[in-house]
Parts: C-alpha cells; sequence; structure tokens
C-alpha cells in the first residue's frame, strides 16, 4: 500500500528470515538487522533486483512489542498503553548484489495513548482486528483514535515503511523520485 504512493514498479516477495532476537541485541540493532536480513535474502534470489526490506517493532517499558497475533493479546498490549508513552523503531534497507548499492536506515516515531478504557479497546479490536500490527493498532485505519500525540520526521513510519527516509535512498540508487 505505501510502496504504490511512489512512482515506481514493484513485485512484493516475502523473505524467508529467522526473526527471533540475538543475545543481547538492542531494540534499534535488531530491527536494522531484519530489515537488512529481509533485503539482502530477496536479493540473493534477485541480484539484479534493487530490493527494499523492512521491519517494526515496538519498545514499551524497555522490553521489545511484537505483533500480537491474536485479539486477546492486542487488548493486553493496548491496556498496557493506555496513557503511556511508547517508541515504535521502523528501519528500511535498500540492497541490490549486481550494482553494490545498500542503503539503511531506522526512523523512530514516539506514539502517547489517550486513557483508554476496556470498553473502547474491545470495540476497536473488533473493528481494525489489528493482530498483525505492531503494538496491536493501526495507525493507517482508526488507531488513530487511540492517540494524543505522535511524533516522527517521517510519518509513514508508524505504518511500516518511512516513505521519506526510503525516497532519499532510491534517489542515491538512482532512481527519478518524483
Amino acid at each position: 500500500m505505501l510502496l504504490e504512493r511512489l512512482p515506481l514498479d514493484f513485485t512484493v516477495l516475502s523473505p524467508s528470515i529467522d526473526e527471533t532476537p540475538l543475545p543481547d541485541e538492542s531494540p534499534t540493532g535488531l530491527v536494522s538487522r531484519l530489515a537488512k536480513e529481509k533485503a539482502r535474502a530477496v536479493s540473493d534470489q534477485r541480484p539484479d533486483a534493487l530490493v527494499i526490506g523492512s521491519d517494526q517493532l515496538a519498545v514499551f517499558e524497555s522490553r521489545i512489542i511484537f505483533k500480537p497475533g491474536n485479539a486477546q493479546k492486542a487488548v493486553e498490549q493496548l491496556k498496557q498503553f493506555s496513557g503511556q508513552w511508547v517508541r515504535f523503531l521502523t528501519a528500511v534497507a535498500v540492497n541490490c548484489t549486481q550494482t553494490g548499492f545498500f542503503s539503511n536506515s531506522t526512523i523512530t516515531t514516539d506514539v502517547c495513548f489517550r486513557v483508554l478504557d476496556d470498553a473502547e479497546i474491545q470495540r476497536y479490536v473488533l473493528t481494525d482486528n489489528p493482530v498483525d500490527c505492531v503494538g496491536g493498532f493501526k495507525s493507517e485505519a482508526g488507531g488513530s483514535t487511540l492517540l494524543t500525540h505522535l511524533k516522527s520526521d517521517d510519518p509513514a513510519a508508524i505504518i511500516g515503511l518511512p516513505l521519506i527516509c526510503l525516497s532519499a535512498m532510491l534517489r542515491q540508487a538512482g532512481f527519478k523520485i518524483p
């Protein structure tokens, strides 16, 4: 969805990588490594292509937060976040094996959730079904109604792909954007 905003012809391929955190790996290190590994895994299959890899996680109270996976866990995550600031890290890597081009960056987005009651959380999870979204909310859908503040240098990063950053990388790789 986000790539469609850019003037690119593209194909979506899902890399198969192990996303298990390494011992003592920082949240920034993890998200950056996963974006790089995704880009390089697809580049191994398509060495002539310019490949974009991305990953996202959240950090709350020094803990890494991933996708909830089911509605109950989404509700639990949102209850924890009620009235709190949560940091989202979105990494992007661009790789082309044939040309040797490589670039990567991580964008930070801080969001403050408003105080949420149980009924609001239940309604939200039922409406947006955010089980496959880091932190259990979709800012591109109704998730923005759960927030009081959002701070980021790249507004698309919270959705999962920092387009300002990616556009700069693509220009470095020779693409005319716009």
